[in-house]
């Protein structure tokens, strides 16, 4: 379904470029507003943001186009994005906003949408908002005292709080345990600290110093070399990374070495497994995920349900065949036994608690397989579609033929920048690098 808005994840873009501007989040918010208006009672919205400076902006822009239609707005203030889907269940809010562009620079921003369930929009509800976006926007307004209201909601951080803890098993606390928290500057710099601390932690803190431009810069899950470094400074038991609004959690070991989400799904499958909590009988993950994961599983009598990439999707998977275990290699975690959406704090706690529980380093519980040689590759491009042109289409199908049976091949678009994604997965390393190379020529010579 094409769309003039909304992207895979939201509407995201350069705040005041050409997408994403206050006259387009004013617009958005009369759009979604008037969507989600429902019911004779005062009709609420809760909007959440991560730590940018543009952040200020689209909210402002927000609230008034959702007071303007008859929403009252409770603002939430830095939140991690599933904080933001809880309390708009929590609350019994008609709808959910994070402001946020997640592990983007900090001069992107975007606007994410939650049902009063939590759960993301379906395509066909993005459709309707586009619709109204385009349409006449006077006949959106409210009159008199069917104008809304704002104000600030204070108790929303503690909620949310108290909400992560109460995942952790009851008879399980932190004592004991050292852990560097990175928190990417982003939307968890003040919850993620205070869970583990009041769950009886040694929290170590870096990324915890927003000032509206850091965000992601040189800190948080997508650059782990900073908590890494940590971690080995201060001989701490753990790492964990969180990336700018908090759904993504990349683990580090004592050793410094970084675990990745298909590793830590690993960890949580067989932990669930054990204590008669896992459902569906295996995890859903993405494309990406390595070889080495979905033979591991299959070892414990487990399946792996593969979905194409985007944490969205997993979770769809997971609704319609009855998976509580989900996530992406990149370090989405989706337990919906707790949440509607990667939360990188409650994976994290889950982590912790194999840890105390089983009373061994991180660097074993972690290593539940060897992985499969898999390269993964960027490729940039300027203009057009180079997979739709027939040199890149018959490289690929070469690609794919040398891997044979007992290889994986992935190429896809990325769906928030122009970039090639090129995966390639086998046993045999040195092939994989001779076709993901091919694969990105192609693109290069094309693009």
């Amino acid at each position: 379904m094409a769309r003039k808005y909304f992207g895979t994840d939201g509407i995201r873009g350069l705040a005041n470029g050409d997408k994403l501007t206050p006259e387009l989040a004013m617009k958005i918010g009369m759009a979604a507003g008037k969507r989600f208006v429902r019911g004779e009672h005062r009709n609420r919205v809760v909007i959440g943001k991560d730590t940018r400076r543009s952040g200020y902006m689209i909210e402002t822009a927000l609230t008034a186009g959702f007071t303007a239609v008859g929403m009252d707005v409770y603002l939430l203030g830095p939140m991690p994005t599933p904080a933001v889907a809880m309390l708009t269940r929590s609350l019994r809010a008609d709808l959910g906003v994070m402001i946020s562009a997640s592990h983007n620079p900090y001069d992107d921003n975007g606007i994410k949408l939650f049902r009063p369930d939590g759960y993301k929009l379906s395509d066909e509800v993005e459709a309707d908002i586009e619709r109204l976006i385009d349409g006449d926007s006077r006949s959106l307004l409210a009159h008199g005292m069917q104008i809304g209201r704002a104000h600030r909601d204070e108790e929303a951080r503690t909620r949310y709080i108290e909400y992560a803890k109460r995942t952790l098993p009851r008879n399980i606390d932190l004592s004991g345990l050292r852990v560097v928290l990175d928190c990417a500057n982003g939307a968890a710099y003040k919850v993620a600290p205070i869970a583990l601390w009041e769950l009886g932690a040694e929290v170590i803190t870096i990324g915890v110093e927003p000032d509206g431009y850091n965000i992601n810069h040189k800190v948080g899950s997508t650059a782990p070399e900073a908590v890494s470094a940590k971690v080995r400074e201060m001989r701490a038991d753990i790492g964990i990374a969180l990336d700018g609004d908090a759904d993504r959690v990349i683990i580090i070991d004592e050793k410094g070495n970084v675990v990745d989400g298909d590793q830590f799904m690993a960890v949580i499958a067989e932990s669930w497994l054990q204590r008669e909590m896992l459902q569906g009988g295996g995890i859903v993950a993405t494309v990406m995920s390595n070889l080495g994961l979905e033979r591991y599983l299959s070892s414990l009598g487990l399946t792996l349900e593969r979905t194409q990439v985007g944490d969205r999707y997993v979770l769809e998977a997971m609704r319609a065949k009855g998976f509580n275990v989900g996530g992406e290699q990149s370090g989405h975690i989706i337990l919906s036994d707790f949440t509607t959406t990667g939360d990188g704090l409650v994976a994290a706690l889950q982590l912790l608690s194999v840890l105390k529980q089983q009373e061994r380093p991180v660097s074993e519980i972690c290593s539940r397989f060897a992985k499969v040689p898999q390269l993964l590759r960027s490729v940039k491009f300027k203009a057009g579609k180079p997979l739709e042109h027939k040199q890149v289409i018959a490289a690929i199908a070469d690609a794919q033929a040398m891997l044979g049976q007992g290889g994986r091949l992935v190429v896809r678009a990325s769906g928030t920048e122009p970039v090639i994604r090129v995966m390639g997965e086998a046993d045999d390393a040195a092939l994989v690098s001779t076709v993901v190379g091919q694969i990105e020529a192609a693109i290069l010579d094309v693009a």
